[in-house]
């Protein structure tokens, strides 16, 4: 019976030892599962990596191509400037242009305001003088009161009060050039009012006088007129009332 129960107790134990043995072998195939399970879960983790770096490459390489379109974007704001730039020097040139034009103009503009113009009532002032030698005559000076050198053309038409006739001139007095007045010079003229000898006829006193300046055509007055005064009591003038051509000088005038 003491024998029996030894062998059943061995038995057991074999039985025992054979089951973890069974059960030792199951857990080393598991063991090569769960390797494999961790070379997955790596590689899981490789290619979670890699994604990682490959968005991180794509990231950069975006940001990159950013930085790269900013620097095109860059460019064309340089080229705009160049165009800017070449714009500018046309805008120059025009202020340039705009500039001697200008200039041009105003030297013409000069040019224009030296050139002479014709003696009249506007650009001078004119003095009618009764003179006591030669009696019976009168002196015209006439001052150019202007910033241009003026001409005096011809002779002075002259109108005592309200005649309506323009006396003679005498036609010996003509000088051999036109009277030129620079500003502040003066012209003269001189009148023989009436006769000296009593010849003459419808004689009268005038109180006014009005002075016309020809032109170069000498065919007319040009102008205005002027309006010198005369003495208080008048002068007498008469039919024989004639002029002289305008002189340069006071005593080519009243040698006549």
């Amino acid at each position: 019976m003491s024998g029996l129960r030894t062998s059943r107790t061995r038995l057991a134990a074999a039985a025992a030892t054979a089951v973890l043995a069974a059960l030792s072998l199951t857990a080393c195939n598991n063991g090569t599962g769960t390797h494999d399970e961790g070379s997955a879960a790596s590689a899981s983790t490789g290619s979670s990596s890699g994604g990682a770096s490959s968005g991180a490459d794509s990231t950069s390489t975006g940001s990159t191509g950013s930085a790269g379109s900013s620097s095109g974007s860059s460019g064309s704001t340089g080229s705009t400037g160049s165009t800017g730039s070449s714009g500018g020097k046309s805008t120059s040139g025009s202020t340039t242009g705009s500039k001697s034009t200008t200039a041009a103009s105003a030297s013409k503009a000069q040019g224009s305001s030296n050139k002479p113009v014709t003696c009249e009532g506007s650009n001078t002032r004119t003095v009618a003088a009764p003179l006591t030698r030669p009696v019976n005559h009168m002196l015209l000076t006439v001052t150019n009161t202007g910033s241009r050198t003026c001409f005096l053309y011809g002779y002075p038409a002259v109108q005592f009060g309200q005649s309506q006739s323009v006396p003679p001139v005498i036609k010996d007095s003509q000088p051999q050039a036109v009277v030129t007045l620079e500003p502040g010079q003066s012209g003269y003229a001189s009148v023989n009012l009436s006769a000296t000898d009593g010849s003459g006829s419808h004689g009268y006193t005038s109180k006014s006088l009005t002075v016309y300046f020809q032109g170069r055509s000498m065919t007319g007055s040009v102008g205005k007129g002027a309006h010198p005064s005369l003495p208080a009591k008048g002068v007498y003038v008469d039919d024989s009332l004639k002029v002289t051509y305008w002189q340069q000088s006071m005593d080519d005038a009243v040698n006549w």
